[in-house]
């Protein structure tokens, strides 16, 4: 007898459905074991080899969602298929969003099931491998990434881990948490570290110009295209492509990433003549793409290609003394970009860092601490250096109203004007000082009318 292609477990309280999709994928190799309560379940998963589980969502004695987290706690790499009624997409998306790998809608499994259970097979193996590497020296890139929490370390640990392996991964959580860092440093702990790394703002570029700086297009390919250029996919061939905002892409550009994801091979705009991509996609989204999809925004089968492996990066308010840490880092860095001395923090300013709700994360505390070094005039910073909203009750206001937003574009208008007095109008210093180009700090002077 030839050996099977992989471990399956059928829940499903159904005799004749569950008989009827084990005959099925018995045809195709695989070996299958079938229970029809959670109870011989949990059994066979305890005494068994299972990479796959296809489970009911609607069984009469449980809800099938609900069993996600314990068929995870016996088989944390098997992956999970979830049975739904026909037309139930709402079930299907709440699989999902628990940690199923995909769902099959019953009446149509019978075509699907096949590849969808290959293709978990596939996972299931790749997950267990990754996490039996060992880590690719795992100080090695991760320098760059400041912190000593509970949080961060696990994020670390996790982007160690996967950096090894040549997977997509998907970087997630709120604006200015450090996302283009992290992809950097996934990119530098990997195998592709000698190749280039490029990072592209996908909600910075209209359609058009974004689809150009992707593939690249050919002279003629549109009014304005005197020659051919290159774009960020071969800019970046044997290395790694960081695409931040990726929920911001247009549905048809979507469609053409996928493409790229699924062949390697896409074409420049203009052109009839087909290129190969070698490179690494890791992505990165404030946004909640599975919410995203189900409004029609996102495509989910670019989801699926994107998701892989997913880090989720911890809110600068859920990494305690982290706050301190950078403020000191953000602080030397910018003192030894302005040849100034470094100051000590007080502990009033410590405790005001300590106490504010940082809407705005890493970036805002950047921005925040550049202001007050320019400010201060001594060996040591004080809280009267921070912004009006470090007042005295301001951690009572940020308790009152925890979801008030903090307009970054104010923020970063009055940091230029501070940065631009500092510097006494010198554009080429100040540009230095903020880390950006020239051209970049002309636009932002045109644009904040400064």
């Amino acid at each position: 007898m030839s050996k099977s292609k992989g471990c399956i477990l059928i829940v499903d309280d159904e005799d004749d459905l569950r008989s009827l999709m084990a005959k099925v994928l018995e045809l195709e190799e695989f070996k299958v074991y079938t229970a029809a309560t959670p109870a011989q379940a949990m059994h066979i998963l305890d005494n068994k080899t299972i990479e796959v589980i296809i489970s009911d969502v609607r069984l009469e004695v449980a809800n099938g969602l609900d069993l996600i987290p314990e068929y995870k706690k016996r088989k944390p790499f098997a992956q999970i298929i979830m049975l739904t009624a026909y037309g139930n997409i709402p079930d299907g998306v709440s699989s999902i969003k628990r940690g199923a790998f995909d769902y099959l809608t019953k009446g149509d499994d019978n075509i699907r099931i096949v590849p969808v259970v290959e293709k978990a097979i596939e996972m299931a193996r790749l997950s267990n491998k990754i996490f039996k590497l060992d880590a690719i020296e795992p100080s090695k890139g991760f320098d760059s990434v400041i912190g000593e929490s509970k949080a961060l370390k696990n994020a670390i640990k996790l982007a160690t881990r996967v950096a090894g392996a040549d997977l997509s991964v998907l970087l997630t959580g709120e604006t200015g948490t450090g996302k283009e860092v992290f992809a950097n440093a996934i990119h530098q702990a990997s195998k592709r570290c000698k190749k280039p790394f490029m990072a592209l703002n996908c909600s910075a570029l209209g359609k058009e110009l974004l689809e150009s700086e992707l593939f690249g297009h050919v002279k003629g390919a549109f009014t304005g295209a005197n020659g051919d250029k290159t774009g960020f996919f071969e800019a970046a061939n044997g290395g790694t492509l960081f695409l931040d905002e990726i929920g911001e892409m247009s549905l048809d550009l979507q469609a053409k990433l996928l493409r790229v994801l699924e062949t390697s091979m896409y074409y420049m705009v203009g052109s009839t003549k087909e290129k190969k991509a070698d490179v690494r996609i890791i992505a990165a989204t404030n946004r909640d793409l599975l919410a995203e999809s189900e409004k029609g925004n996102f495509r989910l089968d670019l989801y699926y290609r994107l998701s892989t492996f997913v880090v989720n990066l911890p809110p600068l308010n859920e990494r305690g003394d982290d706050v301190i840490i950078l403020a000191k880092y953000f602080v030397k860095q910018a003192a030894d970009r302005m040849d100034m001395p470094e100051p000590e923090l007080s502990k009033e300013l410590q405790t005001a860092l300590k106490g504010h709700v940082w809407k705005g994360n890493l970036r805002e505390l950047k921005n925040v601490m550049e202001r007050a070094l320019i400010l201060s005039d001594g060996e040591e910073m004080g809280s009267e250096l921070l912004p009006p909203e470090f007042g005295e009750h301001a951690s009572e206001r940020t308790l009152v109203r925890p979801n008030a937003p903090v307009d970054l574009s104010s923020l970063e208008k009055d940091h230029i004007s501070n940065m631009l007095a500092f510097t006494g109008g010198n554009k080429t210093k100040t540009a230095e000082i903020l880390g950006i180009g020239v051209a970049t700090l002309y636009r932002k002077i045109q644009e904040y009318g400064l």
